[in-house]
């Protein structure tokens, strides 16, 4: 890969954004190899846990200036026709960051210095987010004229207060470290980058050690509830639990405690190919 990086160690798998000398702006390979990895990621039944962090000084800088002037250029002079084709490679972008989001495995990511534009659609995609005393996020679209498409706006709303929320997209106004940590958006803040990737890896080691059914299930039960009524949301974890607690992990569970040892679980089963 040409702009990310991985590791698997332990159950968990680490993704370095790797262009720090563009400050990790998300170019043509970013949105092609990101879908990618988090697709085989998925499929990966070694893997129980992730996290995101960056090389370089900053997280990212959004979107590579570069690569959006190129994409730009529209070779059908007809309005509706070059609407249609931007359109779609805006549901396109979208889709990459989705793929962060419906993944079967906890996400957790790591920011540092600035995380702008772009960084923010990718980092609301992730189940938890850490950062440094001298991380800032930024929805940078609305400083350039543009209305935020790529998810922040959609995601970001759900994770912060409503007055912070309005405020940062009107804006585009820096959220500093400390607001994150007291808004919610993020839930821990480290003195060094260092520092909190050691430490966000330990807590995506912890999360590892748990059935990965279970996991599996808290994430989908917890995306469901974001954007379902409490009373849905009931009643798709009693028919989920109607088969899930057939598991083999809860006896195992239940059995390591008594034992007083910790638990041993299978991964995930993995996907038979159709065909």
């Amino acid at each position: 890969m040409k702009s990310l990086e991985l590791t698997i160690e332990d159950n968990v798998a680490h993704v370095i954004l790797n262009r720090p000398e563009a400050r990790n702006a998300m170019d043509a390979n970013f949105w092609v190899e990101l879908p990618e990895l988090f697709g085989a990621l998925s499929e990966n039944c070694d893997v129980r846990a992730i996290v995101m962090s960056a090389a370089g000084p900053h997280f990212s800088a959004g979107m590579d200036v570069n690569y959006l002037a190129e994409i730009g250029d529209s070779e059908d002079s007809d309005i509706g026709r070059s609407g249609l084709r931007l359109r779609q490679m805006i549901l396109d972008f979208q889709a990459c960051f989705d793929t962060i989001d419906r993944c079967p495995i906890p996400v957790l990511s790591a920011v540092h210095g600035a995380c702008v534009g772009g960084g923010v659609d990718l980092v609301c995609a992730t189940d938890i987010r850490y950062c440094t005393e001298n991380a800032y996020f930024c929805i940078q679209e609305i400083n350039i004229g543009m209305t935020a498409d790529v998810g922040t706006l959609q995601r970001m709303p759900k994770l912060i207060p409503s007055g912070l929320m309005h405020e940062l997209a009107y804006t585009g106004r820096r959220l500093d470290s400390g607001t994150a940590l007291n808004s919610g958006f993020v839930t821990r803040v480290f003195a060094s980058q260092d520092e909190m990737v050691k430490q966000v890896l330990l807590t995506a080691k912890e999360i590892a050690c748990k059935s990965p059914l279970a996991v599996l299930g808290s994430k989908e039960m917890l995306r469901y509830a974001r954007d379902h009524s409490t009373s849905d949301g009931l009643n798709y974890i009693a028919t989920w639990n109607a088969s899930m607690l057939r598991t083999e992990d809860l006896a195992e569970g239940m059995q390591a405690a008594r034992d007083k040892r910790a638990p041993n679980f299978r991964g995930r089963l993995r996907r038979r190919p159709l065909g």
